[in-house]
């Protein structure tokens, strides 16, 4: 935990204040301390935690967690006038004295989207906040408080651009995608390191939409696609030699958000009886898919990230249609 709090501090002093746009945003609310019980499908109970940065009560995505309990998440929800900011929370009493500012410099939005183990964060910015909500996007990652922009190569970018880093392993391999001139999603890997990018593609059709969301320690990869079978909007997991389709038994849609080194899978399925439903889900290869939703925020529950402990962080929409930050611990 020491190197991550060292990077830490060091991107709360340095950062500018800013923030960034959304792929798949909601709202946040107050922050509170009460815990509920539920149980995914697995037989699983989980503890649930509504956090909240208090900058911006109605809007909170977390959208990462590492083995340290270090959460990456924003406030804003985009709209004119309410840009995204970003920002890490610390473990262990996630108070809003944990919270820390982490904005690419000289940006107007900010999604810190993924973290390691490592102290290493990605995420994308954006340099408008346009009431149309249609801001160009641009990947980032920041090693030891150093930003640099981390985008795919390519002639063919949507107008504005599109392109978002999502998460990042423990050997500073980042995913993410860029949409083309067509309006297609394009996955990649870029190595941090090395500065090389790799595209991520479904192999029986290599010209498909897809989307790369998380990314763990063997390589693994998770994300969404169009199912060139269906034609549906599909999660993958993508590991050496095989390329999985996870689609929720009897759902309208089904998206791969992130993953941990045990190859549990996370993600949001919208049931097929309501197209205005998000149920949170969690998927391993032993026993499948299990429901697990926010208890304050039924029917309106989107999972981001899980890390090796099966701790998952996400946000839901509450009663006041405020969007909640939460983090939920397993009870084994």
């Amino acid at each position: 935990m020491r190197s991550v709090k060292r990077n830490v501090l060091r991107v709360a002093t340095a950062a500018v204040a800013s923030g960034v746009l959304t792929v798949g945003a909601v709202a946040l609310a107050a922050s509170a301390g009460a815990s509920t019980l539920s149980n995914g499908g697995n037989g699983t109970a989980y503890s649930f935690r509504t956090l909240d940065n208090a900058n911006d009560v109605t809007f909170n995505q977390l959208l990462g967690i590492n083995d340290e309990g270090v959460i990456a998440g924003y406030f804003g929800s985009g709209a004119q006038g309410h840009p995204n900011k970003g920002y890490l929370l610390l473990p262990p009493f996630y108070s809003q004295h944990s919270y820390l500012n982490e904005n690419f410099p000289g940006s107007v939005q900010t999604q810190v989207t993924g973290l390691n183990n490592r102290g290493v964060t990605v995420g994308f910015w954006s340099g408008m906040n346009n009431a149309s909500m249609s801001n160009d996007n641009f990947g980032f990652v920041d090693v030891d408080g150093h930003f640099r922009n981390a985008d795919f190569p390519t002639g063919d970018q949507a107008s504005p651009p599109v392109d978002q880093l999502l998460g990042v392993n423990d050997s500073d391999v980042a995913v993410g995608f860029y949409t083309d001139g067509q309006g297609n999603n394009h996955g990649y890997e870029y190595n941090i390191g090395t500065t090389r990018f790799t595209s991520v593609v479904d192999p029986a059709d290599p010209g498909t939409s897809l989307t790369a969301a998380a990314i763990n320690d063997s390589g693994d990869v998770a994300g969404i696609y169009t199912n060139p079978s269906s034609g549906n909007t599909d999660g993958f997991l993508k590991t050496h030699g095989q390329f999985i389709d996870l689609a929720v038994p009897g759902a309208s849609s089904t998206m791969a958000l992130g993953v941990n080194n045990l190859d549990e899978v996370v993600g949001v399925y919208v049931p097929s009886d309501n197209s205005q439903a998000l149920d949170g889900f969690t998927w391993t290869p032993q026993h499948g898919f299990s429901t697990v939703d926010d208890p304050n925020g039924l029917g309106t529950t989107t999972i981001n990230g899980v890390n090796d402990l099966g701790q998952v962080v996400g946000f839901y929409v509450d009663a006041a249609g405020n969007t909640d930050g939460f983090v939920a611990t397993p009870r084994r």
